[in-house]
């Protein structure tokens, strides 16, 4: 039997109930995605939009199968990236000088990383160090010094609204003392990173667009955060502290056999500040109402909490944080699921039905903790391109729910939750609202 959030009565759409149906992008789609999942798998595993493609005379491409996905993401030379794709294959002349009136991210994805071999370099030099799943290590304690202050706040409350007072603060708060931000900056910093997730939740379709007159207004506040990261590297250049700015204005980056820029720099930063929020707290935030929701799992995670990673991935699994991104493009005519795709074509993969899928995972809608590999989930992507911040959340996740079972006794749902989801392609809960016990 699927277990999924029964929210129709909330939607502004009508859960569908065949092909025709199917609307992943419109307001309230994101209360019926398992439902229209278990469509496109039947029906349709390679969903067309016409006109969606990288022009008008192309079309994008839903892809929910979990090896159609596999083969894409392991691939980036055959399938890039659409955005820069055209330029990244150029000399690095023909791509032209990067300025600062590039989108920082862009830029310097296109001087940094824009072949597979330094794509990996960079990871493994400049990021891994801070962020990966080895250099995430040197983050534990104060990860955990960070849950327990927050947890601290609400323990003796016996009621909390999770995602406002932990699931997203704890992201928040480890990512920005990572970077070398002050904490007193956070709520500027707040500010910043809704404007940069703002496409992925108020954008329009696939593609997640703005229109022209949301871009202006959200570059006028990116730019205020680009002026202030610049402020950040031009003092860690002079006085360098123990974080991550501070050693990326130091080090000289081995691929290149060269110091980085002042753009290359911010362009990390915006990167890492991005990616290092969003997919944690939606990740906890689920994982709480699943526990809510199978109360024997908590005690079994108390019980024996060498359980919780397995717990986590399964979770991730079930509830992937971000369900799909328009993220590679088609240089050859292609075919999937016997579906000829033309070269040109945009590629939304779908990670929340991969995720789903049941010719690769039994039951794929139950929760079970005992699947065998549970890490194989689609939630970071998978190759060379997955996610790199991936380390640090699982390490957020991990020590979050180990300092929460230590310290609860019990966790329920309040009254009044509504489970409703905000708009966009990533699979946030708006509010939760739990009801905890304190341990002994």
């Amino acid at each position: 039997m699927s277990e999924k959030p029964p929210n129709h009565a909330l939607s502004e759409m009508r859960c569908p109930v065949q092909l025709e149906d199917v609307d992943l992008f419109s307001p309230g789609a994101q209360e019926h995605w398992f439902e229209a999942y278990e469509i496109l798998h039947a029906e349709s595993p390679v969903l067309r939009i016409p006109g969606e493609g990288t022009s008008p005379d192309h079309d994008g491409f839903v892809l929910c199968k979990y090896e159609d996905l596999s083969r894409v993401v392991r691939d980036p030379v055959r399938f890039p990236p659409p955005r820069y794709a055209k330029r990244a294959r150029g000399p690095a002349a023909a791509r032209g000088p990067v300025t600062p009136r590039m989108n920082a991210m862009v830029a310097s994805i296109l001087s940094l990383r824009p072949t597979p071999e330094l794509w990996k370099a960079h990871r493994q030099q400049l990021t891994d160090p801070w962020v990966g799943p080895r250099g995430a290590q040197r983050h534990e304690a104060l990860i955990t010094r960070t849950v327990d202050l927050l947890i601290d706040a609400w323990i003796d409350e016996g009621e909390v609204e999770f995602v406002g007072r932990f699931a997203a603060p704890l992201p928040a708060r480890v990512m920005t003392t990572v970077l070398g931000f002050p904490l007193e900056d956070m709520p500027r910093l707040e500010r910043w990173s809704k404007a940069q997730v703002r496409p992925f939740i108020h954008g329009r379709g696939h593609r997640n667009l703005l229109s022209p007159e949301e871009e202006a207004e959200q570059a006028l506040v990116l730019q205020e955060f680009t002026d202030y990261v610049q402020e950040q590297v031009t003092r860690k250049r002079a006085e360098p502290g123990d974080d991550m700015i501070s050693d990326l204005t130091q080090v000289t980056y081995p691929a290149l056999d060269r110091k980085l820029s002042d753009v290359e720099i911010i362009g990390i930063v915006y990167a890492m500040h991005l990616g290092g929020l969003e997919t944690t707290q939606y990740a906890l935030t689920e994982q709480a109402r699943l526990l809510c929701e199978h109360p024997e799992l908590f005690g079994r995670l108390k019980g024996d909490p060498s359980q919780i990673r397995r717990f986590i991935e399964e979770a991730m699994r079930l509830r992937a944080p971000t369900q799909g991104l328009s993220t590679r493009m088609t240089t050859r005519d292609e075919e999937f699921q016997g579906v000829p795709v033309p070269a040109g074509s945009v590629l939304h993969l779908r990670f929340g039905a991969a995720n789903l899928d049941p010719e690769e995972f039994a039951c794929p809608h139950a929760l079970d903790v005992d699947r065998k590999s549970p890490a194989r989930h689609m939630t970071f992507s998978q190759g060379p391109r997955s996610c790199p911040g991936a380390g640090i959340s699982r390490l957020e996740q991990t020590i979050a729910w180990s300092r929460l079972l230590e310290r609860v006794d019990r966790l329920e749902l309040a009254p009044g939750n509504r489970f409703l989801h905000q708009p966009g392609i990533m699979l946030g809960t708006l509010e939760l609202r739990l009801r905890v016990t304190r341990a002994g």
